[in-house]
C-alpha cells in the first residue's frame, strides 16, 4: 500500500482518556480504550446502514435472552461495538487504512443471533458459515462503496480480513478479532475489572512470532498469563452446557419458524428485534420463544425430554511473549488448564427447563 493511502487520516474524534465509547451517541462505557481517537474513515463507515444493523445483533448468540444465571444480568454487547473495537485495534497497531477497514467490516454479514445460524446449518465446530456473504454485503452498501472509492479501494480489497495477521490469524494466536471479543467478554461476564483489561491491552505490542509472522504479543509473562487464564474462563463459558443448549434450542426454534413461513432466511440478516417481533406475531413461535426465554436450568441425562449431545467450537488462545515463546511453554499452570479444556468431551446428554 502506498504511503499516502496508509497515512491518510482526515479528522479524528478524541475520546475521553481511559474510556472507549463508540461513535454515534450511545454511551457504552465498559470496554478499554483501543485508540486515543476514532479516525474519520471508521466513524463514517460505522454510520452506514449496513454497519448500523450490527447494533441489533448481539455478541452472545441469543444466550442473553435466556434466564440462565450466567446470562441473566450481562450487559448488552453487540457486533457493532465489537466491530468498531476490532477496527480501532488494527488501526492502533498498524495505522494501515485498508487493514483497519477490513477489520471493521469483518462481521458485516453476521446474521441475527450470530453463531446460532452456524448451529442451524450444522456447522457446530468451525462456525464459519456466518462469513459467507461478507463481500456481497459490502458491495451492496452504496455508502460503504463510496467511502472506499475515496481511498482507492474496492470491496474485494477489504472483504477478507483473514489476509491480515494482525486482524485475524489461526487459533491459538492473538488477533484483533480474538482479542476484542475476549476483552469485551471479560467485562461482560464480570470476570475482572476494566482496569485489569486496560493493563492487559496496554502491555501488547506487535512482534514476530515463532513462524516469523507479525502477531499481537505480550511484553511480560505476567500479563500474558493473566490474560491467558481470563481468556480460558471465557472459552469455558462458550462451550458450557447452558451456552450449547441455548444455541441449539434457538437454532431449532428458528428452523421451525422458517418452515412455518413466520420468518425467512432474509429476515436473519436484519436485526434480532425484527426477528423476535416476527416470532411473536405467530401463536406457535411466540410460545416457543417465551419458553426459550424462560430457560434457567440445565438437566443432565438422556432420559430428560429434548435431551441432546451438542458439539461446539473450542475457542482458545495461547499468547506469545516477546522473545520468550508461547505461554503454555512458560506457565505450567496454564498449560495444564488449557489441556484440560481441550480434552473435554461433549458426550453428555443435556436438556433445559
Amino acid at each position: 500500500m502506498n504511503e499516502e493511502l496508509k497515512m491518510k487520516n482526515e479528522e479524528c474524534i478524541l475520546l475521553p482518556s481511559g474510556w472507549y465509547s463508540p461513535p454515534l451517541g450511545e454511551d457504552r462505557r465498559g470496554l478499554p480504550i483501543y485508540h486515543t481517537s476514532i479516525p474519520s474513515f471508521i466513524q463514517r463507515i460505522a454510520a452506514t446502514p449496513a454497519m448500523q444493523r450490527l447494533d441489533g445483533v448481539g455478541m452472545n448468540c441469543g444466550c442473553e435472552y435466556t434466564n440462565f444465571p450466567r446470562f441473566r444480568f450481562i450487559r448488552r454487547y453487540t457486533r457493532y461495538e465489537h466491530s468498531i473495537g476490532v477496527g480501532l485495534i488494527v488501526w492502533h497497531f498498524t495505522h494501515d487504512i485498508q487493514q483497519s477497514i477490513a477489520a471493521l467490516l469483518h462481521d458485516i454479514a453476521t446474521p441475527t443471533f450470530a453463531h446460532v445460524i452456524d448451529f442451524l446449518h450444522g456447522d457446530y465446530e468451525k462456525q464459519e458459515s456466518t462469513e459467507e456473504h461478507t463481500l456481497e454485503m459490502i458491495s451492496h452498501s452504496s455508502e460503504i462503496v463510496e467511502i472506499l472509492h475515496e481511498y482507492s479501494l474496492q470491496p474485494i480489497d477489504v472483504a477478507d480480513y483473514h489476509l491480515y495477521p494482525i486482524a485475524d490469524n489461526d487459533t491459538p494466536q492473538i488477533s484483533a478479532d480474538r482479542l476484542e471479543y475476549t476483552l469485551g467478554n471479560i467485562i461482560t461476564y464480570h470476570l475482572d475489572t476494566l482496569e485489569t483489561v486496560q493493563e492487559i491491552y496496554q502491555s501488547l505490542i506487535v512482534g514476530k512470532n515463532e513462524h516469523g509472522v507479525p502477531e499481537l504479543m505480550f511484553t511480560t509473562l505476567a500479563n500474558a498469563s493473566r490474560f491467558a487464564h481470563l481468556s480460558l474462563k471465557c472459552s469455558q463459558i462458550y462451550v458450557d452446557d447452558e451456552d450449547r443448549y441455548a444455541m441449539q434450542r434457538l437454532a431449532e426454534l428458528l428452523a421451525n419458524a422458517i418452515q412455518l413461513g413466520v420468518i425467512s432466511e432474509e429476515d436473519l440478516y436484519t436485526t434480532e428485534k425484527h426477528v423476535i417481533a416476527r416470532l411473536l406475531s405467530n401463536p406457535q413461535t411466540a410460545s416457543e420463544w417465551q419458553h426459550y426465554c424462560q430457560l434457567s436450568k440445565i438437566l443432565i441425562g438422556s432420559h430428560h425430554p429434548n435431551a441432546q449431545q451438542i458439539n461446539a467450537k473450542k475457542r482458545h488462545i495461547n499468547p506469545y511473549v516477546y522473545q520468550q515463546g508461547r505461554t503454555t511453554d512458560l506457565d505450567p499452570s496454564y498449560c495444564a488448564a488449557l489441556q484440560a479444556f481441550l480434552s473435554q468431551s461433549f458426550d453428555t446428554w443435556v436438556s433445559g427447563i
